[in-house]
Order: C-alpha cells, then sequence, then structure tokens
C-alpha cells in the first residue's frame, strides 16, 4: 500500500515536473520568437513617422542611385562568388594536383577577415601612393598619377572583387558538397558516351548542384547588405550606407526607417532563394543511398600546375595577402612589442560582450529547440523558425529597429518604478552595452537554432522513451543524455557565434555606448581618421580568432561527406 502511494506520488511529480518543464520551454521558444519580430514590427511603426520634405529629397536624390548601386553590387558580387566558388570546388573535387590537400581547406579561410579589413588593406596596398602605384612609378619611370592608367579600388568595381574575394567560401563549401556527394554512376556515364570534364560539369554537376549554389549565394548576398565598413570607405552609396547616414547624419529615424523597409524586400528576396535551394537540396539527396564516389582525374603537364593556380590566387588575394599586409605593418609600428595600452579596454569589452551574447544565443536557441522536442506543437514549431530570421536582418537595420522596444521596456520598469514610489532608474537598455548584447543575440541565434536542430535530430526518441521509463525528469534527461550527446554541436555553435560577435560593426557602432569601443569600432575608427595601420594589430587579433572558427566549417563540411563518402574528400 505504501509503494503504491509512493509510486503515486513519484509519478504524480514526474508529470508536474514535465509540464513545467515545456511550459518553460515553450516561453522561451516564444520569447525567443517576440524577441526577433519585435524590431521588424517597430521599423515598420517608425517608417509612418512625419519626415517633411525630406522623404522627397531621398526619392528624388538618393533612392534611386542607392538602388542602383547595391543592385549592381549585389549581382557583381553574385557573378564574382560564384565564378570562384563553384570554379575552385568543382577543381579540388574532379582533379588531382599538387597541393591540393591543403587548398581544399585554405579555400575556407577568407570567410575569417571580415569585409571592411579588406577594404582598408586594399585600399592602402593599391592607393596612388601606396606600394603597388609607387613601385610601378620606380620601375617604368613614371612621375605621377597621370603619366599612366590604374584601376580605382575605390569605386563600385573595386567593391564587387574586393567582397567576392571575401564571400566566395560560401559558394565553394556549398558546391563543393554536393559536387562530392553525386553519384558515381552519373559522371562514368557520360565518359562512356565520350564526354569530357568541361561539358560534364556543364550539363550534369552544375545542374545537380544548381539549389546548393543558390543557398551559397543567398548567404554571400545577405552578407553584402550587411556590410557598411567596406561600402562606405570606398564609396559605394548602397541601401545600408543610405540608412546609416540618413539616420546620423540627418538625424531622420522615420526616414532611415522607410529605406530601411525598401531594403527588406531585397532580403525578403535573397531568404526565398536561400529556402528555395534548401528546399530542393533533398530532393538531389535522393539518389545517393548507396552510391559511391567518383574518383578524381589525375592531372599531368601544365594543367595541373594551372588548376593549382586556380585555387591559389583566391586564397592569396582574399586572405594571405591582406593578413601579411596586417603582420607587416604591425612589426613595422611596433605594435606588437610596444603593446598599445588603449588596445587592452577594447579587447576586453569585446571578448566580454562576446562571450555574454554567446551564453545566452546558446540557452536560448538549444531550449527553443528542446521546445520543439518536447512539445510537439505546430505554434512552437513557427516561433523557432520565427526567432531564426534575424540572420537575414543586416544589422543597420536591427540597430535602428531596436530602438523603440528599448525605449518602452525603459520608459515601463521607470513607470513600475515610479509607482512604488522610485524616483526612476534612467535608461537602462537604451544607449547601453545591453543593447549591444541583445542585437547580437537577434543576429547570430539562427546559429544556436542550427546547430541545435543538427543535434537532436542525431538523438534518437528512443533515448527520451527509455530514460523516462527508468523515472528520469525533464531536467535529468537533458542533463545526462541531451547535453553530453550535443557537446560537438554546442562547441561548434558557441565558436561561430562568438567569432561572428567579434567581427560585428554595423549594430556595434551604432549602439554602442559613448565611449566604449569593441576591436571592430576601434579598427572603424583609425580608418575614419585616415590611420588605418595604426589599428592593425586589432585586426590581427579579430583574423586570428576567426580561423578557427572558418576551420572547424570546412572540418564539419569533410565530416558529412566522408560519412557519405568514406576517403571521397
Amino acid at each position: 500500500m505504501i509503494d503504491a502511494k509512493a509510486r503515486d506520488w513519484s509519478e504524480r511529480g514526474l508529470a508536474g515536473s514535465h509540464e513545467r518543464w515545456t511550459v518553460a520551454l515553450s516561453a522561451v521558444a516564444i520569447g525567443a520568437a517576440l524577441l526577433a519580430v519585435a524590431p521588424l514590427a517597430a521599423l515598420a511603426v517608425l517608417a509612418w513617422g512625419e519626415t517633411g520634405d525630406l522623404w522627397l529629397h531621398l526619392i528624388r536624390y538618393v533612392m534611386p542611385d542607392a538602388l542602383i548601386q547595391t543592385a549592381l553590387l549585389l549581382m557583381g558580387v553574385a557573378a564574382v562568388t560564384i565564378a570562384i566558388g563553384v570554379g575552385t570546388a568543382w577543381a579540388v573535387t574532379t582533379f588531382q594536383f599538387p597541393g591540393r590537400n591543403s587548398l581544399r581547406w585554405m579555400l575556407v579561410l577568407p570567410l575569417a577577415i571580415p569585409t571592411y579589413l579588406v577594404a582598408y588593406v586594399y585600399a592602402d596596398l593599391l592607393d596612388p601612393f601606396g606600394p603597388v602605384q609607387s613601385a610601378l612609378r620606380a620601375l617604368f619611370g613614371w612621375r605621377s598619377a597621370a603619366d599612366y592608367w590604374f584601376p580605382s579600388v575605390r569605386s563600385l568595381p573595386g567593391a564587387i572583387l574586393l567582397m567576392g574575394l571575401v564571400l566566395y567560401p560560401y559558394v565553394y563549401l556549398a558546391a563543393r558538397a554536393m559536387f562530392q556527394t553525386q553519384a558515381a554512376q552519373f559522371a562514368e556515364a557520360a565518359r562512356v558516351l565520350g564526354a569530357r570534364p568541361l561539358r560534364l560539369a556543364l550539363q550534369i554537376s552544375l545542374p545537380l548542384a544548381r539549389p546548393a549554389i543558390a543557398v551559397g549565394v543567398a548567404l554571400a548576398l545577405l552578407e553584402t547588405l550587411n556590410d557598411i565598413g567596406l561600402s562606405e570607405y570606398l564609396g559605394v552609396q548602397t541601401l545600408t550606407l543610405s540608412i546609416f547616414s540618413t539616420w546620423q547624419n540627418r538625424g531622420s529615424l522615420a526616414g532611415a526607417s522607410q529605406i530601411a523597409c525598401v531594403m527588406l524586400v531585397l532580403v525578403v528576396a535573397l531568404v526565398a532563394l536561400e529556402r528555395y535551394g534548401q528546399r530542393h537540396r533533398n530532393f538531389t539527396a535522393m539518389t545517393q543511398q548507396g552510391a559511391r564516389f567518383s574518383p578524381r582525374i589525375v592531372l599531368r603537364g601544365h594543367w595541373r600546375y594551372l588548376a593549382m593556380l586556380l585555387c591559389l590566387v583566391p586564397v592569396a588575394l582574399g586572405f594571405l595577402l591582406p593578413v601579411g599586409f596586417l603582420l607587416y605593418e604591425a612589426i613595422r609600428r611596433m605594435l606588437v612589442v610596444g603593446f598599445d595600452p588603449d588596445l587592452i579596454r577594447p579587447a576586453a569589452t569585446t571578448v566580454a560582450l562576446a562571450a555574454i551574447a554567446t551564453v545566452l544565443v546558446l540557452s536560448i536557441g538549444f531550449a527553443a529547440v528542446a521546445a520543439t522536442r518536447y512539445v510537439r506543437r505546430m505554434f512552437v514549431d513557427t516561433c523557432v523558425n520565427l526567432a531564426g530570421i534575424g540572420y537575414a536582418v543586416p544589422g543597420v537595420v536591427l540597430a535602428l529597429g531596436l530602438l523603440t522596444p528599448l525605449v518602452l521596456i525603459d520608459q515601463g520598469l521607470n513607470a513600475v518604478v515610479r509607482a512604488f514610489g522610485g524616483a526612476g532608474v534612467g535608461l537602462l537598455l537604451t544607449g547601453s552595452i545591453a543593447a549591444v548584447v541583445i542585437a547580437y543575440v537577434i543576429r547570430f541565434l539562427a546559429i544556436a537554432l542550427g546547430f541545435a536542430q543538427a543535434g537532436f535530430s542525431r538523438i534518437a526518441p528512443e533515448f527520451d522513451e527509455a530514460a523516462r521509463m527508468l523515472g528520469a525528469g525533464p531536467a535529468t534527461l537533458a542533463r545526462t543524455i541531451h547535453l553530453p550527446l550535443m557537446r560537438p554541436a554546442l562547441l561548434g555553435a558557441a565558436l561561430l557565434v562568438f567569432v561572428d560577435c567579434l567581427k560585428e560593426l554595423p549594430a556595434t557602432l551604432l549602439l554602442r555606448p559613448l565611449n566604449v569601443e569593441t576591436l571592430s569600432t576601434y579598427i572603424y575608427q583609425y580608418a575614419t581618421r585616415g590611420s588605418f595601420e595604426e589599428g592593425a594589430l586589432a585586426a590581427l587579433i579579430i583574423v586570428a580568432v576567426g580561423i578557427p572558427a572558418v576551420l572547424l566549417i570546412g572540418r564539419h563540411a569533410d565530416a558529412r561527406i566522408g560519412k557519405t563518402f568514406p576517403g571521397g574528400r
């Protein structure tokens, strides 16, 4: 009788614990969705504000040029990333040549460098008084820039090329994964019919890889829209830069919000492109069951060196040369030996903000995905999907949209304090480092959601059922089964989120408190004063921390390919 009562109380306790756990996780998922949607809703409200004659001025003089420049920039970056990303992916997948094993992972390294750093480096290198043009004048006896023609990097073509050199790895990784997982039967049948490698690529490999390439291009273009440092430094008047200048220089939140709403149309189109590619990925993967990996073709003669050069040039221009320049400037200016004490505070602030944001992102992201596993309701799944839209919102737009919600929260807190006889607490969130952390959480939450979904998909539901039969509650289940099995996903997400927080410039620049600098804004301040080289050490710190993250991306892709095609890397 006592055992029956004890068992009954135990079952009731487990049921109550499970109910409280599901309610808490559901609340996290709903909160994450509201957190991501609130800035966009506030942006729509701000856009209805009164701008006087400013909107007419923007439509007449700003918007046409900004739309054209942005469209040309997006089309140019798409073309460059496709050409470099697909070309290099096809080369390292199809052929065997000297240096291939090293180049296949070195090709992802440009992702470790923020776009604005590449702009600063190449603007210095290719400036009329920079080392390249100075060497040309000394070599050919030219006396001034009027004696010869040299392409200007401070132009739209220069921005397209530099952006493409940094962002092509998105397309490279996506294309290479698809090329490697295409069944050997297709290639062998085509070769029997006399198809050469180029024709095989154009008629079989590329059409099958088109959805994955679309995903890579969409991600690269979203990063292009998020950029502000490169476009501002090179003089390209994009929509992002127009939002920034309208807000900061003209002091018009409504005008900036109206431009941001126009920009969100492009964002929606790019997200639709990315989802289109994801939707068709499963179709192309259906043929992989039991497939064999197609052996690589060993190149002979000058062709093997041509393939090596094809893969080495993007790595050299997109990573080795910028890093070499930064290292040279840091050594030449004695920045390493005579460490600038003014750099300690921005570095500490950067690490602290990135660490706090990473912990919050992982906690919210993994808890929200856990809610979809425990609750299994369409509403919760929808909330989790909405929570991931922040990755598509440019930092400038996100910062603009966050202002109103943060002000409303501060006003609400002050009203509560005054209701209890207090004097108010002022602005706790608006204009504080908390605003920067919130922006980081919204923008990079999608990374944790993606890793959490991948991690949970590898844990069989039978584990949960067996643990519950043994009397384990939700907390015990999470602590003893889910977290240990998801440790690789947690570490991967933590590293990527931390590095992305280090590199983020637009949101940090607009939301940080006065006299508070991070590494990215520290470099930006030097660049605006025309002395970017003084921030070379800070730039090297960002790049050095970013290298493990991008290598993890490449390793993760190779691991997935290796499971499907052992030895096919």
